[in-house]
């Protein structure tokens, strides 16, 4: 079965695959944190972020197809967050209707906070899209170690990224096996083999785990990520952190006029 890695363009050759690891962590959390504290009303500042972002896209190499696509998959849950916000705070009412006796109002503050969370999940899901795309997950998982993210967040998604194509292939294989024996069956009858193959995945799921833990303590494994090639923090890994640092400093200074 053909799986879609989310590192899968970390191969490329540019000047942000070449960056170390912990560099890209820094500027990327450095940048996501300055999307969120800016005034949702400093639109400058967006449109600065935005303009970041995409250079720092072009410099990866990376398929703007593929960027694309996480894009368009993620917008829907951002939207199902933030399409009620301007209903549900109170303010200066712009639009009002009277719906089966509910009174439902647009109010400018709400709007506000809209467009508050719609810009900057948008952004900050860009640039974690950009971080993953650029770096391989093994040495991603080693940066945020050594940034001194707990090792319990480290084991939790190592082995979320690991085994969830084993159980992807388990639930193709049990599709498939369920289409078989129940193919001009009726309705109620797919549902049912559906319920019991639900259960069978989690069965499977839970005896894998113990596989797993059990071949792991036998081996001596401690809980840190160990990789036979990793790259060292250059001079120019600095020199980039701080360009992209005082941009941000120059956006948040700048940007809100």
């Amino acid at each position: 079965m053909k799986h879609d890695f989310i590192d899968s363009h970390s191969d490329i050759n540019s000047v942000i695959h070449r960056l170390d690891p912990r560099a890209k962590a820094i500027l990327i959390i450095a940048m996501v944190i300055s999307i969120v504290l800016t005034n949702p009303k400093a639109l400058i500042s967006f449109a600065l972020y935005g303009f970041l972002i995409l250079i720092l896209i072009f410099l990866s190499k990376i398929p703007i197809s593929y960027i694309l696509k996480r894009f368009i998959m993620v917008m829907p849950f951002i939207l199902l967050i933030a399409i009620f916000l301007p209903f549900i705070k109170d303010g200066e009412a712009l639009w009002s209707h009277s719906i089966f006796g509910f009174d439902l109002k647009i109010t400018y503050e709400g709007l506000i906070i809209f467009w508050n969370v719609l810009i900057k999940a948008l952004l900050s899901m860009l640039c974690m899209t950009l971080l993953i795309a650029s770096t391989k997950f093994t040495h991603l998982l080693k940066a945020l170690g050594d940034l001194k993210l707990p090792k319990i967040f480290i084991m939790i998604f190592s082995f979320m990224y690991r085994y969830i194509f084993v159980l992807q292939d388990e639930l193709e294989k049990l599709k498939r096996a369920k289409d078989s024996r129940s193919a001009g069956k009726r309705r109620w009858l797919n549902i049912k083999a559906l319920s019991n193959m639900l259960g069978v995945l989690f069965i499977k799921s839970y005896e894998k785990g113990e596989t797993v833990y059990l071949a792991m303590c036998s081996r001596g494994f401690d809980g840190n990520v160990k990789l036979l090639e990793y790259n060292k923090l250059a001079f120019s890994d600095i020199i980039f952190i701080v360009v992209i640092l005082m941009f941000l400093v120059f956006i948040n200074v700048f940007g809100r006029f």
